[in-house]
């Protein structure tokens, strides 16, 4: 581990030392009938690229024989007359397969990396290639058989998503899109005046067709990106330091193997995407790179162009989780605790189990937190909590982390099951999609009663807490501004600062951010020494707006 990031090694080391990661994908899978029970098969040349696919159709001067040889003996091409995405023929085996139904390959970390995840040893991930290879392509498809992708692009894996999910009927589509567009045109008088009602939209879900504008609009990283024309591709002629693109490098091909976007190796989604993390490491080199940024930035490219992805990006490090992807990893630790203290107030149950076998918040929520769930839910909840998130902030990240919690172990009939940390641990990192009902899930999310300000009441005790038994924190983040409305408020307060320190803003009645992160002192001290600290007059303001929103902030539920 450099400097308490997540780091990787050599992945044949990797592989030896983690005994239970998934075993790599074999080139020859296609041929197993063992393989065909675990996953379902990919493209044949995207394992194995050396090998010429059989041609498409008979060559014209080619014999009526050799023809008749190179048709397949299953449904001809005229019952499936798509010329971009043709079926693969599965040829015709002497036994009937055992599993006609192959469940997808998991693509999530195993137990042994969850909790190694502090150590740097994020290394393998299944679904690969022998050689690290990725297992399909969008950019692949030159005639030859694929296999069909869901809506939202994945070919396998745990994200793959059946057709059986519930659809929204065109009207109401419809009628949802105009609403956002409405919205779009008068963004910041619905923030200010209108908040209640974005959130409520937010929480019945964004329409896909604008979900990367509303992602853009509701993290501010629109206005950041129009502040900051050119800025990108500057980032990007720079070098870049050798140590952080050397493990980006390493890491692209690990991010949603399934996903057509990202599973050709070098291809324009892998591309992108080492764009844009090598633009933050130079963008904070302070910072630098921690793997965990990849699968965030991997889901914001299914979303948008690059530079927009970029920005937006920026502000999930900077506003929304500050300190998560730093040096030390100490505000995920602080976090951790934290979200310990909230379970429990939430779920006691699941608190004294977690505690009797002494399983630290960190070896389980660390992959959830810094990821956001990208990993761990199936992908219409996972897309669901995203746009809670940018629209409320970090305590649907906490919500959603109590909520499985409370599924999992909320109950004597599931705690039966589990009787070690072993179970625990394997019940904890192998969530079945099965078991999460979107529905349900967002009800549970949206009713549980964690709040902006009891979070922020605990990250105070956690800290004192911190300071008392670690000493000082070496990072020192910046505050953290809890969604959209928070965003809209420090943006509004930092201009009237900055035009001579106008007051007409304290008329919000919406609570802001709660009190300064990891690193700040207690707001009523820095107000009384302000005298002594010698500052001007526009820290003084701002620390005594803080005061009084904090004060509000525990008045309003």
């Amino acid at each position: 581990m450099d400097d308490g990031q997540f780091t990787v090694g050599q992945p044949q080391a990797a592989a030896a030392s983690n005994p239970t990661s998934a075993p790599p994908v074999s080139t020859n899978a296609a041929a197993s009938a063992t393989a065909e029970e675990e996953k379902p098969q990919p493209l044949q040349e995207a394992q194995n690229p050396q090998s010429k696919p059989p041609p498409l159709s008979p060559k014209p001067d080619a014999p009526i024989e050799a023809r008749k040889a190179e048709l397949p003996s299953s449904p001809t091409r005229a019952e499936h007359p798509s010329p971009t995405v043709p079926l693969i023929q599965e040829p015709v085996t002497p036994f009937a397969l055992p599993n006609p139904n192959p469940k997808p390959a998991p693509d999530t970390l195993s137990y042994l990396e969850s909790a190694s995840l502090m150590s740097g040893t994020l290394e393998s991930l299944s679904g690969l290639g022998e050689d690290g290879s990725s297992v399909g392509s969008d950019s692949e498809i030159n005639g030859l058989a694929v296999r069909r992708t869901d809506k939202y692009g994945f070919l396998g894996g745990n994200q793959y998503s059946d057709s059986g999910d519930k659809e929204v009927r065109v009207e109401v589509a419809r009628q949802r899109e105009v609403k956002w567009l409405d919205m779009f045109h008068n963004w910041d008088k619905w923030v200010k005046h209108r908040f209640q009602k974005v959130k409520l939209r937010c929480r019945k879900g964004i329409p896909s067709s604008l979900r990367a504008k509303a992602w853009q609009l509701l993290s501010n990283s629109q206005e950041l990106l129009d502040a900051n024309p050119g800025k990108f591709e500057e980032l990007e002629r720079e070098p870049g330091e050798a140590k952080w693109l050397d493990i980006i490098e390493k890491d692209l091909h690990r991010q949603f193997p399934f996903h057509e976007m990202f599973a050709a190796r070098g291809g324009h989604g892998q591309q992108d995407l080492y764009r844009i993390l090598k633009a933050y490491t130079i963008y904070r080199p302070d910072e630098g790179y921690c793997q965990a940024q990849a699968p965030v930035a991997a889901v914001l490219l299914m979303h948008m162009p690059a530079e927009q992805a970029f920005w937006c990006l920026v502000q999930i490090c900077e506003k929304y989780l500050p300190g998560y992807y730093s040096a030390g990893l100490e505000a995920i630790q602080l976090d951790g605790e934290i979200f310990f203290s909230l379970l429990r107030r939430t779920c006691p149950m699941a608190y004294r189990h977690l505690k009797k076998f002494k399983i630290d918040p960190i070896l389980y929520m660390t992959e959830w937190f810094m990821c956001i769930f990208s990993r761990t839910l199936p992908w219409s909840s996972v897309l669901r909590v995203w746009d809670m998130f940018f629209c409320e902030g970090v305590k649907i990240v906490f919500r959603v982390g109590l909520v499985l919690l409370k599924q999992m172990l909320g109950s004597v009939d599931k705690l039966r099951e589990l009787q070690g940390m072993y179970e625990t641990m394997e019940r904890l990192r192998n969530i079945s999609p099965d078991t999460i009902r979107e529905d349900i899930l967002v009800q549970e999310i949206i009713t549980l009663p964690v709040t902006e300000s009891l979070i922020e009441r605990e990250c105070s005790i956690q800290v004192k807490k911190w300071r008392e038994s670690r000493g000082e924190l070496t990072h020192q983040p910046v505050r953290r501004l809890h969604g959209t409305r928070a965003i809209f408020e420090y943006k509004r307060r930092a201009a009237s600062i900055s035009s001579g320190g106008s007051f007409s803003f304290l008329g919000s009645s919406i609570p802001p951010p709660g009190p300064l992160r990891a690193s700040s002192k207690n707001p009523f001290e820095v107000v009384s020494n302000a005298g002594t600290e010698d500052r001007n007059a526009s820290n003084v303001v701002e620390d005594v707006f803080i005061v009084m929103l904090n004060v509000v902030s525990e008045c309003v539920p």
